[in-house]
């Protein structure tokens, strides 16, 4: 009967030889401390990764495709004056907002649990201004769409979520309040306006004149 016992400590291997239990002789094995256990947990999640996930990417094309509809829904409905309830635009347009909340919520969890480093390629300034207009972009999403679940909840609407379920209204017919929200709501919107436009300029010129991976790191591979 061959027995082997591994000595963490020494990094030997005892082979002992016998018949009916374990007696014989003892001799090193080369090697045997060369790739010792590593018995501490993981934590690779909270580590700063080098490419963006399966799921940031899906959370972040998402967004992209719901705001190219959610602005011209915006821009296109009509107006609705006092004493008018809302129609198909502004039930679109409210309900996107709600899946837009909901999407940039779990898109913020997830960065906070999933970071990833910047470009390592990248001067520091660029570093620095990438950090800095993403989290803007993350905020302004979150203030838009809050501000217009606010606006629709001061203006005393009844608005179903895309006909399928009343959509839940945060306060009561306030004329004032909504009224001032309108214009926060309409500041946030142009100003996000504004974030996206840059960020898209600033991926366009990284992949047609530094030609780095910047941009690959948040396509499909």
């Amino acid at each position: 009967m061959v027995c082997e016992t591994l000595n963490a400590h020494s990094g030997l291997v005892y082979l002992l030889l016998g018949t009916g239990h374990c007696e014989g002789f003892i001799r090193p094995v080369a090697n045997a401390s060369a790739a010792p256990f590593n018995l501490e947990p993981r934590k690779e999640s909270m580590l700063p990764q080098l490419n963006y996930g399966t799921t940031a990417k899906v959370l972040h094309w998402t967004i992209v495709a719901l705001l190219l509809i959610q602005y011209p829904v915006g821009w296109l409905m009509p107006d609705i004056h006092r004493g008018m309830q809302p129609g198909v635009g502004m039930t679109l347009h409210v309900s996107i907002g709600l899946v837009l909340l909901i999407l940039i919520v779990l898109r913020l969890a997830w960065r906070l649990t999933h970071p990833v480093a910047p470009e390592s390629s990248l001067p520091g300034w660029q570093k620095v201004t990438s950090e800095v207009l993403h989290w803007m972009l993350y905020l302004m999403v979150l203030l838009t769409t809050v501000t217009g679940w606010l606006f629709a909840s001061f203006r005393g609407w009844s608005i179903s979520f895309f006909y399928l379920f009343p959509f839940p209204m945060l306060f009561s017919n306030n004329p004032a309040a909504g009224k001032a929200i309108d214009g926060l709501h309409q500041a946030t919107e142009w100003f996000l306006l504004i974030l996206v436009g840059a960020h898209v300029a600033a991926a366009l010129v990284h992949l047609m004149y530094y030609r780095d991976r910047v941009m690959a790191r948040m396509l499909s591979r």
